[in-house]
């Protein structure tokens, strides 16, 4: 997962864990252009989704059998993982699996569930919350690193509230993150997000994916988020946001002259 000085580090797959053609299809494609263009993959996925606006939105197809699901990314295409969690009980569950804990950017301040990650030696990436300066992430750190010194900790940028429906990204917070974290990652589809519409789902603007991207390189990001589908508009979670697995390839093509040219 270490990018070299003229690549970026690539964490990316569908928001979440819908069947295991969806994943395996996404998985296996994202392997084959990642290993031809030389960039590290994290292959993402919810195994469960708990933060859901409705009660009745999508939030999961059973803990086991996502969770099987995601065991045979890792084994049949060897790729590290990482997943969502929000309870500090599901540690003794996943962390079999997953190479990097990701703390989701609502729970970046619980200090049970960063202390218990931190606990469990592996990798972890918290999420900034969207409401957040990014100075505010030090603190984030110092609680993982209190517990575990030397704690390899990711700091993500995913946007920051605007009003009631929109977020915003302000790149200065890579820098600054930057001061605080081991890498700094760029969310580049969340922070395009279209909150509290509504009709309690979750719109979003993914023409400005690639956008996002090239400017977070340019910012110095050491690593993209990207969640993608075959056909977003069927995703069951978040498809509002997700880029379009056919459309990967510009993105990170484009993404790499960026870094090429501030090499």
């Amino acid at each position: 997962m270490n990018p070299s000085s003229d690549s970026f580090l690539l964490i990316a797959g569908p928001c979440a864990v819908e069947s295991q053609s969806i994943v395996m299809e996404t998985a296996s494609s994202l392997k084959d252009l990642c290993d031809e263009l030389g960039i590290p993959l994290l292959f993402k996925s919810s195994y469960r989704k708990a933060n859901r606006s409705r009660l009745d939105s999508f939030s999961g197809i059973g803990d086991e059998k996502a969770l099987a699901i995601l065991r045979q990314v890792k084994s049949d295409l060897d790729l590290p993982i990482t997943t969502d969690i929000h309870e500090s009980t599901e540690l003794d569950i996943v962390s079999e699996i997953i190479d990097v804990i990701q703390i989701p950017a609502f729970l970046c301040r619980q200090t049970a569930l960063l202390t218990a990650a931190a606990a469990t030696g592996k990798i972890i990436n918290v999420k900034k919350g969207q409401f957040l300066a990014p100075s505010a992430m030090e603190f984030v750190a110092e609680k993982i690193r209190a517990i575990s010194p030397d704690r390899e900790v990711w700091l993500t940028e995913r946007g920051t509230t605007f009003g009631y429906g929109d977020l915003v990204v302000d790149f200065r917070g890579l820098v600054e993150m930057a001061n605080h974290g081991d890498r700094v990652v760029m969310d580049c589809t969340h922070s395009l997000q279209r909150p509290n519409t509504a009709s309690g789902v979750t719109g979003g603007q993914p023409e400005y994916i690639s956008l996002m991207a090239r400017t977070a390189i340019a910012a110095g990001a050491d690593a993209l988020f990207i969640e993608t589908h075959p056909d977003p508009s069927s995703a069951l979670s978040d498809g509002a946001n997700m880029l379009p697995l056919a459309e990967m390839r510009a993105v990170l093509e484009s993404a790499l002259r960026v870094k090429a040219a501030i090499a």
